[in-house]
């Protein structure tokens, strides 16, 4: 009796090793990567009302452009890139070489949909000088801009920043990129 018992319980354990095997390795690619999701998707509605997140990280040496504002402010643009859902995104970094905080005072420009955006990239535009065209910053339902938003910048600091458009034509492969109280840099656009 007692090793029927004993065989009972080696196959009720082997039963639940096999059970968490099993499960431990459901949907497991083998990678250590977490998921990602596709894009444009999202989890919630709440996702979709809160700020654009920003695109995923590119080479930040290569060095397009930069833009030497007032106070020494700095804009160096990274890369410009075409985006399959039909819009360009602009990165780089934003450098404060003054001696006080930089708020990107004017940066969000004058549109009235805009200037709720506060510290933002929201004035930023391209213009395609060929096509004759000038695209403004894309914005969700809201009104806020797909940028990046600001916070105080402290002396000697620097942060990533981006800026989503429309997309000129594919036969379009420079363009000028403005932001309010900043000289113009033209720059190419890949992809």
């Amino acid at each position: 009796m007692t090793r029927i018992r004993f065989k009972g319980a080696a196959v009720a354990a082997a039963s639940v090793a096999m059970a968490v095997v099993l499960t431990a390795c459901g949907g497991d690619d083998g990678s250590d990567e977490p998921e990602s999701k596709p894009q444009g998707s999202s989890s919630s509605s709440a996702d979709q009302k809160s700020e654009a997140p920003a695109p995923a990280e590119d080479d930040e040496s290569q060095v397009l452009a930069s833009i030497k504002g007032k106070d020494g402010v700095e804009a160096v643009i990274s890369s410009a890139k075409r985006e399959a859902g039909g819009f360009v995104t602009v990165k780089g970094r934003v450098k404060n070489g003054s001696d006080q905080i930089w708020a990107a005072v004017g940066w969000q420009g004058t549109e009235q949909e805009l200037v709720s955006n506060g510290a933002s990239m929201a004035g930023a535009t391209l213009v395609d000088q060929k096509g004759k065209k000038r695209y403004l910053i894309l914005r969700d339902t809201d009104g806020r801009c797909l940028c990046t938003k600001f916070e105080g910048l402290t002396p000697g600091a620097e942060a990533p920043f981006f800026a989503q458009f429309p997309a000129p034509p594919q036969s379009t492969t420079e363009v000028d990129f403005q932001i309010p109280t900043m000289p113009t840099a033209t720059i190419k656009v890949s992809g």
